[in-house]
């Protein structure tokens, strides 16, 4: 049972994952669009400007859990690797309960009245021309941590599944070498 629901939380990070991808490709084109205007027409768009870094926060906010899924998160590896497949899913078991989980409700509790600030008040750019609803983008952080939670939930799954036995380690990321 474990099994079927980790597999289709699988499934759900990697269509988050997947429309992430696709947000890259809007932010390449955003700024590259961005530059063509400014150094070759001589014409800017502060509008512009603020949806490449709400894009980039965007990604930031959503890959993190994609990155959890596929075991790419940053951990303290000259320990973590030296240890048995079953020691390092007891780390992540743990660490997962003890960290990852209380601090994304930390964020999502901490954001609600962040988020319903800008709500209320119909926050908008600072800046002549920018974006306007900015609580679009604020609403983002709480929203990414409950995805986070998601995908905490299913490494915890993944990893229980290692203890049990009944499924292998993720591999680690492969890091390319430069010849």
């Amino acid at each position: 049972m474990l099994l079927k629901i980790e597999k289709f939380m699988d499934k759900v990070i990697d269509a988050v994952g997947y429309l992430t991808g696709i947000l890259m490709i809007w932010l390449i084109l955003n700024v590259a669009w961005d530059v063509m205007m400014r150094y070759v027409f001589h014409d800017s768009s502060i509008a512009m400007q603020e949806l490449e870094w709400h894009t980039f926060a965007v990604i930031m906010l959503y890959g993190t859990g994609y990155a959890l899924r596929y075991n790419a998160h940053v951990r303290v590896d000259f320990l973590y690797d030296r240890m048995s497949p079953r020691k390092q899913a007891w780390i992540n078991v743990w660490g997962t309960i003890f960290f990852l989980l209380p601090l994304a409700l930390l964020v999502i509790y901490g954001s609600y009245d962040f988020v319903m600030d800008a709500y209320t008040t119909h926050e908008i750019s600072e800046d002549p021309g920018g974006l306007t609803h900015r609580w679009i983008i604020k609403a983002q952080i709480p929203f990414a941590f409950i995805f986070l939670i998601f995908c905490a939930v299913n490494f915890l799954i993944h990893n229980i599944n290692i203890l049990r036995g009944v499924e292998p380690p993720l591999p680690e990321p492969q890091e390319e070498v430069m010849e």
